[in-house]
């Protein structure tokens, strides 16, 4: 419990990382609890405030993270709804308490010394803190971009908003719902139910243990990649790159783990370090991760200006993957540099044709390819 509450202070001053453990480590049991002590505290100390204390987690369970989670279905494209509320609902809520319940306790403390108005203020300031910490939890929960994340933290008020208007017989329902005649009927009824949706939770906890445990063997580099992963999805570069590492200290032969090493290393700009990683998977496998490494070392040496470099790591890719846009429009760029603007815009065209005919649940991702190479096309077009 002590490790539990130190993570509530942690989200203060270290709540990327904090997210990540809190997912990792806290019960959905626990963020209620402190989530309700929060609320309790805070209403003891202004009691002229509207709400009752469990309003706060009601509100969270059953009309924000649906909301956060059907956004994110729709921005990240991550899923059947079904899929994604079995998946995600308990992890997204646990991260969402925890956030509210740092944010609570000071206003609680605060409610003891500063004048009504003033907290209110204060109150303003603390849910404009809530959204940056559920702009972690939703990056840390889904390994969503921040610029999903931040569409959908911007958006999750909606449902709120939508709620407001609706306020006096949501009151009503949220009483009764927190009723202990109703909470035992509904775990009498639909505790298997219930206990579905807490059930992603435990399997990512469970999964984390079973790594971490694995990972003591110091010869294991598969369990110190798999970590890797899961700190990347999460965004959490530091702690990826250092278990990628040790992947590669324990087997230089770990490809997938040079991979994602050059990966981070050109996503963060240091080129040369990212330029020996991929070299090390050509050397080991060229047609690695179906030869993305091609299309990695293409996007370095345009970043350098190397034209023909690129050009000749480009053209390999996209003869083996010639309807993929990104590759395509990278190529283009290559010919462009290297002075033939024809077979340059031949690539663009292409690339655009390639976004277009894309699966459907690739879209999202190739319509920026798309962009750019109109882009391009309209410049040698002028």
């Amino acid at each position: 419990m002590a490790d539990n509450l130190k993570l509530l202070l942690r989200l203060w001053y270290q709540p990327a990382a904090a997210m990540g453990a809190i997912l990792d480590r806290v019960s959905l049991l626990f963020a209620s609890g402190v989530l309700l002590a929060a609320s309790l505290s805070l209403k003891i100390g202004a009691p002229w405030l509207p709400l009752g204390f469990y309003a706060p987690l009601l509100v969270l369970a059953a009309i924000y993270v649906p909301g956060a989670l059907l956004l994110s279905g729709v921005l990240a494209r991550m899923g059947g709804v079904g899929a994604v509320f079995q998946r995600d609902y308990s992890p997204l809520l646990t991260c969402a308490a925890m956030a509210l319940a740092a944010v609570e306790f000071p206003l609680a403390v605060a409610a003891w010394a500063v004048p009504p108005l003033a907290l209110v203020f204060l109150g303003a300031l603390a849910l404009l803190y809530f959204a940056v910490l559920m702009f972690f939890a939703v990056r840390t929960v889904f390994g969503a971009g921040n610029w999903t994340a931040g569409g959908v933290v911007s958006l999750s008020w909606v449902p709120l908003v939508a709620a407001a208007f609706l306020w006096a017989p949501l009151r009503f329902l949220l009483g009764w719902l927190a009723s202990p005649f109703f909470l035992f009927y509904a775990w009498y009824y639909l505790g298997g139910e219930l206990g579905s949706l807490g059930a992603g939770l435990h399997s990512r906890q469970n999964f984390r243990r079973m790594l971490e445990a694995a990972g003591v063997n110091p010869h294991d580099g598969e369990a110190q990649y798999q970590l890797g992963l899961i700190y990347q999805q999460r965004r959490q570069y530091g702690e990826a790159i250092r278990r990628f590492r040790n992947a590669v200290a324990i087997d230089h032969t770990q490809t997938d783990a040079h991979f994602q090493l050059g990966r981070i290393a050109r996503q963060q700009g240091r080129l040369s370090e990212a330029l020996s990683h991929f070299q090390t998977v050509v050397d080991q496998d060229e047609k690695h991760s179906q030869s993305e490494v091609l299309r990695e070392l293409g996007g370095i040496y345009l970043s350098v200006r190397q034209y023909q470099d690129a050009r000749n790591e480009l053209e390999r890719y996209v003869e083996r993957w010639p309807y993929d846009p990104e590759g395509l429009f990278y190529y283009g760029q290559a010919l462009e540099g290297s002075g033939d603007a024809a077979a340059a815009r031949e690539m663009y065209t292409r690339a655009v044709e390639a976004a277009r005919t894309a699966p459907r649940y690739l879209r999202r991702s190739t319509a920026r390819w798309s962009r750019l190479a109109q882009k391009q096309l309209r410049g040698l077009a002028g």
